[in-house]
């Protein structure tokens, strides 16, 4: 991809995914990762400051002998999404009228 992710719209990203559904560390990059180029050694610290901040938590799950951690959404991350979206919606219609409108026209 050409646009660089900034780090509000990487926690959006990381929130939303977590949002649909409780995921593990793994599962969770390459989500991020089958929309945009980043190494989960910038991913991981990622996770670790939403979890910081109370925007996560964390859970252990066995499997296969192991343990994985899943992280989900709190209700505080819930708000901080829900406030990326209203932002988000507001940032594309600007960049759109800049750059020519619509795509979809």
């Amino acid at each position: 991809m050409t646009y660089q992710l900034t780090a509000p719209l990487l926690d959006a990203c990381v929130l939303g995914i977590v949002a649909q559904s409780d995921a593990y560390g793994y599962t969770l990059t390459q989500r991020v990762k089958e929309v945009v180029d980043i190494s989960e050694s910038t991913l991981y610290p990622v996770l670790r400051r939403l979890q910081k901040s109370e925007y996560l938590k964390t859970y252990d799950q066995p499997f296969e002998g192991r343990n994985r951690r899943y992280y989900s959404i709190t209700e505080k991350g819930n708000e901080l999404l829900n406030f990326y979206r209203t932002e988000w919606i507001a940032y594309k219609e600007n960049v759109d009228r800049l750059i020519g409108g619509d795509i979809n026209e």
